[in-house]
């Protein structure tokens, strides 16, 4: 952080130091993603009235400003753009002032939907701040894959089968539970989704489910040696739990272990 001067130091500080100010910086921006997504989640996108586009407003204002402020601070820019999580956050803040362009709102539900994405970072940053965490961050990777991908799903087959002639789709509960009664193969069939689209939906969330359940199985099972620790400058995502440097590109690492090894 020698190298960095002003504002960027400040802010770098915040967002990747150490002390009082950036634990409590990060558990507010912790608490603040997961407050967006169940509000882009659960709240109402019909009969919306004045405070619903306020809150929108100052909501995609928040992400904005903490966007811009990670970008000022990114070392490499480009590698700033190829992270998909921050695309999700870019797609956004476009959709909290959509309403001023579209009247789709069951679509822009989809697209705000990529908010949960954040669950990633909620998890990535927790882990370096909770022993528990650090010690079966693989099971709750996969827990979190599984968990963003069930509603996301559930926000697609909302925006495709609401209000449609015939539906069984009529809230986003209903949604969620198709989803959820797809994913685990119960299938009840009170809840069936209409044409052909919605059959090849139905398709997709059981195969892609179950492939996230064997894969949460697995990380139960063969438990890794490995610890998620992103080097800087390389991008490398894995690392040995007692690793001093990168080995792709030699960059001396920081990885907080809590005294575990």
């Amino acid at each position: 952080m020698s190298d960095r001067k002003g504002l960027n130091r400040q802010l770098f500080w915040l967002y990747e130091g150490h002390g009082t100010a950036p634990f409590i910086f990060r558990w507010a921006t912790l608490i603040f993603d997961m407050v967006t997504i169940v509000y882009f989640l659960w709240a109402p996108f019909e009969a919306r009235g004045r405070s619903h586009f306020i809150v929108d407003y100052v909501i995609g204002a928040v992400i904005l400003l903490d966007l811009v402020a990670r970008l000022y601070i990114a070392r490499h820019k480009h590698l700033f753009f190829m992270k998909w999580i921050n695309w999700a956050d870019m797609i956004v803040v476009v959709t909290m002032f959509a309403p001023l362009l579209v009247s789709n709102f069951a679509f822009l539900r989809v697209l705000r939907a990529v908010r949960a994405v954040r669950a990633f970072t909620f998890v990535k940053r927790i882990r370096v701040l909770t022993p528990f965490f650090q010690r079966h961050e693989r099971i709750i990777d996969k827990i979190t894959n599984l968990v963003v991908f069930v509603f996301i799903t559930a926000a697609l087959v909302y925006a495709l089968q609401v209000g449609r002639p015939g539906s069984d789709v009529h809230t986003y509960i209903d949604a969620l539970y198709f989803t959820v009664t797809s994913l685990t193969t119960t299938g009840y069939g009170d809840v069936i989704l209409e044409g052909q689209l919605g059959r090849f939906v139905a398709i997709l969330v059981m195969v892609l489910g179950l492939s996230m359940f064997l894969q949460l199985l697995r990380a139960i099972i063969e438990p890794s040696d490995k610890v998620e620790c992103e080097c800087e400058d390389c991008g490398l995502l894995l690392h040995d739990r007692d690793a001093v440097h990168c080995k792709h590109c030699g960059r001396v690492m920081h990885i907080d272990t809590r005294g575990q090894v």
